[in-house]
């Protein structure tokens, strides 16, 4: 409300005017601020509380929001104010999430008095990495065998009945609750994330991830399938007190920006509310039987919604003459760190070196058939064949140099091409 005085007045007009125009003010507040005029779906429809689009399922603004799920840790102030909010973590610490029933009085009464089943996930924010994920958990489990990248904390929490912890999904654990009593859950997460960086050399950003919790009430049969409702978060896992440092680097940084610039951040609340999403989808994963003996990370891929994804990714190049003049390879085969060098995407179905032949062809514009045989640089310089097994214990988005020369076979008189990468 804006106030335009002109004076001189005397102090009995000014008082008169005063108490007029905050009577009228009060007026409306009963209307304005009536029993149902407010909900939470109101609030989480400000910017800063608000996800993709995309994330969002169809007709959020009509839909009921049920519960609240609150992270207890602070958010990022480095978060520009229409961007999602980021939380730090730290590895193996207890965070405590508090499970809020948030239904207006008569909603759902189907649930009253009774549980419901909440799933928690740790997944992948970005979707480069969403498409991968199953060979990304499978390597992290070959590489930490026996640990688990999401853990209940039972004896810190409060009201949560029939804990779950399927050994076969690492990133998910599950529980009952009563929404009309006190819920909290402490979860850990044992994962860092530089764990699933592409190069590893120090310094480099971890990829962000997602918590998701998923509420399913019981069906006729008594089975949790019915979905009520999904939120999420995005964090970022340090090693321990890693966290704490980066949240003090980032208030750090904005104290020392200008206040016109500290504007388009967002302050940093003590809590991280987990917004409205979309369901995470249930995912099949088909086993196409692998050898025994041989590492299972890409033998197994997921099938969603009708779409196979690749199961192996490969980027290649092929180095020019010059610049193997240029740029001579170090004993380990790898190009000198000056080069520069424009990489193409090669996925893979079937991880065999008939398949990878014809996609390195295909590429090149090259007949499959001028290609003889493809070897990998070894220690020291030696060419090693490659062959389906070594193809199969590829890492997933391993980058190559290809080195073309040619050949003479005895069962062909054209010149044929050996691929060294």
């Amino acid at each position: 409300m804006a106030w335009a005085l002109k004076l001189p007045l005397t102090d009995e007009v000014i008082e008169s005017g005063l108490v007029q125009d905050f009577d009228a003010s009060l007026s409306g507040i009963g209307q304005e601020l009536g029993a149902g005029a407010y909900s939470m779906s109101d609030v989480l429809a400000l910017p800063i509380f608000k996800q993709e689009e995309s994330n969002l399922p169809p007709d959020s603004d009509n839909k009921i929001l049920p519960f609240q799920y609150v992270l207890c840790a602070p958010t990022s102030p480095a978060v520009k104010l229409h961007d999602e909010t980021l939380t730090y973590l730290n590895q193996g610490q207890s965070y405590e999430i508090r499970m809020l029933d948030n239904r207006k009085i008569g909603e759902l009464p189907e649930i009253t008095g009774k549980m419901v089943k909440s799933i928690i996930r740790v997944v992948f924010h970005d979707r480069r990495l969403q498409y991968t994920e199953h060979q990304q958990l499978e390597g992290w489990r070959w590489n930490r065998p026996g640990d688990r990248i999401l853990d209940l904390d039972i004896p810190m929490s409060v009201g949560i009945i029939d804990p779950r912890a399927n050994p076969t999904q690492l990133n998910t654990v599950e529980f009952l609750w009563d929404p009309s009593k006190r819920t909290s859950v402490f979860i850990q997460v044992h994962c860092i994330s530089t764990e699933f960086t592409m190069r590893k050399h120090g310094g480099e950003k971890g990829v962000p991830f997602r918590i998701q919790i998923d509420t399913f009430k019981e069906n006729e049969n008594g089975e949790y399938t019915e979905h009520l409702h999904s939120a999420s978060c995005q964090v970022k896992v340090f090693k321990p007190k890693g966290a704490d440092r980066k949240q003090k680097t980032d208030r750090e940084k904005m104290e020392k920006r200008a206040p016109q610039e500290k504007e388009k951040y967002q302050p940093s609340y003590e809590t991280t509310i987990l917004t409205e999403c979309s369901p995470w989808p249930e995912v099949t994963y088909v086993n196409n039987s692998p050898s025994p003996g041989f590492n299972s990370t890409h033998n197994s891929f997921p099938v969603a919604e009708g779409v196979v994804r690749p199961r192996l990714t490969i980027y290649v190049c092929q180095e020019s003459q010059q610049a193997r003049e240029q740029h001579p390879k170090h004993e380990n085969g790898d190009a000198a760190a000056s080069a520069f060098f424009v990489y193409h995407a090669i996925y893979l179905e079937e991880l065999t070196v008939t398949e990878l032949t014809e996609k390195i062809a295909h590429l090149f514009s090259i007949s499959p058939r001028q290609i003889n045989q493809i070897f990998k640089q070894g220690p020291t310089g030696i060419h090693v064949l490659v062959s389906d097994e070594m193809i199969q214990n590829f890492q997933d988005e391993v980058c190559f140099v290809l080195d073309t020369m040619k050949g003479m076979t005895m069962a062909a008189k054209n010149d044929s091409v050996v691929v060294v990468v």
